[in-house]
This record gives structure tokens, C-alpha cells and sequence, in this order.
């Protein structure tokens, strides 16, 4: 991708009510736009952040077991007030009246949905257990968002919800799940703690949260549940047992804040000059940056190198703009990108200079050699 045709602006200053480190960065990177309080746009640096997240997420829910679907946003009050949360939920759900006059929300969270769909669907013992996972987004009425991404109104969340026959089997999914999370948080760059947990208006017997390390004090950034059978009772999701007899299906919850996961990484991972994106979830692995634009050679080799790495099925983004070296210098470090493609004077050797972002640690590498290196730079982050 070339910079000029990307639409990324970024900026020197952070925006004025700024209170976080990622809250700031991710407005001067050109990642996100914000609307009103609590809501924003992704723009395509930050999209392509978020699904890299969540491509690491659904690899790890697919190995877990877990089957991917995506359940409706708006949602009938009348689920939750079977369930008894719709008044426990109270003023954080966005509700309103459709032209029926029936009442319906943004969904917070689907535990009543997917309740329902296994209601209808799974009847016997044979049908568990099942796991069923959706990356969607929920709503919900922050009294006072703030924070950026990590505690706003409308947000990207990936929820999974098991069902089992028994209790010990609930265990045995639970903790399934919380292994996925590890290995999720792991690849994603991310030092966390577990700690149990209150489980709030979800519910359940027991829970535990997944606490991201950085500067700010809020990132909590995934939840797990036992939920018992507290749904499946007040909602009557049943199966036929082996025996003949009808039992309440065994629940676990488990949430993952996507966009605050985002918001986690960039909170311990950056410098005086921006964010320092782990090779894994980063925007782009590398940068190539022409430092003079007015030379045909070195433009040439600019090109022709974005054009190979691409093909290569590489994430490369090339600086093609009629700016000076310090400003692409600063540009590339605050955007984060793990890697930066120096056309400079070594061109006439036949080399490039490749920079850490990281290490700042530097490789001359021959123009020929690059894709190898670059190659050679994913398998260690595999």
C-alpha cells in the first residue's frame, strides 16, 4: 500500500481531553475519529489493527473447538425480561420502542440470544457439548465513556458461550477457554494477570478477569464466567438426557474486549515517539521510506520493492510522499511500524538499511535479499 493512496493523517498534537497514553497515540497515528463521546470511527490504520486482533482470536477459538456465528444486534426486551436482567441491566442498555411499539435494544451482550438459538436447536445429550462464538459490536450506555476505545459506548467484543450436560464437563470447558485466552494474549504482545473476579450483571457462580500491564489503571480485557444453569433455567433450555429425563444445559461465558485489547497493546507498547507495534498485530511489517523523492533511481527501487514485498503476501506500506527524511522518520515511528525500509545513500552499494523499531538495532541488507529477511522476521514471530 502506498502512503499517498492510504488515507492516514496524522497529527503532532493529541487531542485535548486525551486522558491515556493509547487514548492520545491512536488519535496522532490517524488510527480512530472521534464522533461523539464514547463512539468512533476506525480508520484503515486502526481496522487494520482490529482484525489482525481478531484473526488471532478466531484461530485461537477454531483450535479451542469454538464454531464462529453472528447474532443479531438489535434485540427484543421481552428475552431479557424473561432472563430477569433487563431491569438489572437498567439505564446502561440503549432501549427503545420500534414502530410496532415493541420495545427492543442494542445488545450489551447475547447471552439471551444464544440461549435461544440452542433452545431451538440442540435437544439431545448427543448435541453436546457445543461451544458457539461471534466477533460483533455491543452497545452499551457508559454514564461516563472515557478512555478512548477502552470504555466507550459502542465497542467491538468477541463472546463465546458453552453448553454442557454437566458441571464437571462446564470445567472442563472453562478451562479450555482460559488456555485459549493465555495463547491469545500472548501472541497479541500482551502481559496480563488473572484474578478472580465479581460477576456482575452476567451473572453466575464464579468468574475470572484477564488484567492487561500498562499505564492505565482501567484494558480488564477479557472475562470468563461460570454461569451454572441459571439462563438455561429461566429461559428453559433443556436436552434429553441418555436416560430419558430432561436437564437444564450447563453454561460458561466468555467475553474478550477486541477494540480494548487494541487499546491494551498500545499501553505497553510504546516511546517518547509513538507506538511500537508487535510484528504480529501491527498495521504494517514494514515501511519502506525513499528519502529522496526527486531521484528516479531510488523511486524506481521504492516501487519495485513495495510491488515485490506485496506480492510476496507481505503487509508493506511505502512512504511515496514529497515529504523530508525527518518527517517520514517521525511519521513511520509514531504510526508504530515494526520495521523501516531505508532508501538512502547505500543505494548506490546496492543495500538498504533496515531499522528495528523496537531495538533500534540496524542491517544492511541487499536490495535482493530483503523479502528473504522479511521472511526470515515472520517465522520467529510465528
Amino acid at each position: 500500500m502506498k502512503w499517498t493512496s492510504s488515507f492516514i493523517f496524522t497529527s503532532r498534537k493529541p487531542p485535548a481531553d486525551a486522558e491515556t497514553v493509547s487514548q492520545k497515540l491512536m488519535h496522532q497515528a490517524g488510527m480512530i475519529d472521534k464522533l461523539i463521546s464514547g463512539v468512533y470511527s476506525y480508520l484503515p490504520l486502526g481496522l487494520r489493527v482490529l482484525k489482525k486482533v481478531s484473526d488471532i482470536i478466531r484461530e485461537e477459538m477454531n483450535k479451542a473447538g469454538a464454531i464462529e456465528i453472528l447474532m443479531p444486534g438489535l434485540q427484543p426486551a421481552s428475552l431479557w425480561k424473561k432472563s430477569k436482567r433487563f431491569e438489572k441491566m437498567g439505564k446502561d442498555m440503549i432501549v427503545f420502542k420500534d414502530r410496532h411499539n415493541r420495545e427492543m435494544l442494542l445488545g450489551p451482550t447475547h447471552e439471551e440470544v444464544v440461549s435461544d438459538i440452542v433452545k431451538k436447536y440442540l435437544k439431545s445429550w448427543k448435541n453436546l457439548p457445543v461451544m458457539l462464538y461471534q466477533i460483533q459490536t455491543k452497545f452499551r450506555d457508559e454514564i461516563r465513556p472515557r478512555f478512548g476505545i477502552i470504555r466507550s459506548r459502542e465497542f467491538l467484543m468477541k463472546d463465546c458461550y458453552s453448553f454442557d450436560r454437566t458441571d464437571q464437563e462446564s470445567e472442563q470447558s472453562y478451562f479450555k477457554m482460559k488456555e485459549a485466552y493465555l495463547k491469545i494474549f500472548e501472541r497479541c504482545g500482551l502481559s496480563v494477570t488473572i484474578q478472580t473476579a465479581d460477576s456482575g450483571v452476567i451473572g453466575g457462580k464464579f468468574s475470572e478477569e484477564f488484567v492487561a500491564a500498562g499505564d492505565c489503571a482501567e484494558l480488564e480485557i477479557g472475562h470468563i464466567f461460570k454461569l451454572g444453569t441459571d439462563y438455561s433455567e429461566k429461559l428453559n433450555v433443556v436436552y434429553v438426557d441418555n436416560d430419558g429425563s430432561e436437564k437444564p444445559v450447563v453454561m460458561g461465558c466468555y467475553g474478550i474486549g477486541v477494540s480494548r485489547v487494541v487499546a491494551a497493546i498500545i499501553e505497553g507498547n510504546y516511546d517518547e515517539k509513538g507506538i511500537i507495534w508487535p510484528v504480529s498485530v501491527a498495521p504494517f511489517t514494514a515501511i519502506i521510506l525513499p528519502l529522496n523523492m526527486s531521484d528516479n533511481n531510488t523511486v524506481e527501487i521504492a516501487n519495485k520493492m513495495h510491488d515485490e514485498l506485496q506480492s510476496a503476501k507481505l503487509d508493506i506500506l511505502l512512504d511515496d510522499r514529497e515529504e523530508s527524511a525527518g518527517v517520514k522518520f517521525a511519521d513511520a515511528d509514531l504510526i508504530g511500524i515494526p520495521y523501516r525500509i531505508i532508501l538512502g545513500r547505500k543505494i548506490a552499494e546496492g543495500k538498504v538499511e533496515i531499522v528495528e523499531r523496537k531495538t533500534k538495532r540496524s542491517h544492511d541488507v541487499g536490495i535482493e535479499n530483503v523479502r528473504q529477511f522479511f521472511y526470515s522476521v515472520l517465522r520467529n514471530h510465528a
